[in-house]
């Protein structure tokens, strides 16, 4: 896989995620969480310049964490904060999938 492949699935499964999250939750909800979601990258590049340690895994990290959570939640990515509706059981399949994509796609960049 080339890196240019992995800025594709970062930016594929972004737009996935803040499409979810624009149906989702309403008012100021909505609202913060399309900021945090929009200031994610801008916040994990300065991250990684501050110290100095390489973006392409910061980019595999996220690559994984948006793909997880649009296959956990079936592209409603609120749901993994819903208490109600298995929330719990949601987040620790999103740490799980995360983790498992994450190692899926570091050994296959790297």
């Amino acid at each position: 896989m080339t890196p240019s492949a992995v800025w594709i699935l970062a930016g594929v499964g972004w737009l996935l995620v803040a499409a979810g999250l624009f149906r989702g939750p309403a008012g100021a909800a909505r609202t913060a969480a399309l900021a945090a979601h929009a200031l994610t990258p801008v916040g994990v590049l300065l991250i990684t310049m501050t110290l100095g340690y390489g973006a392409l895994f910061a980019l595999l990290a996220l690559v994984a964490e948006w793909w997880a959570a649009v296959l956990v939640t079936l592209g409603r990515p609120w749901r993994l904060a819903d208490p109600v509706r298995h929330g719990t059981a949601r987040l620790a399949a999103w740490l799980a999938t995360s983790g498992a994509l994450a190692v899926w796609l570091t050994a296959l960049i790297v």
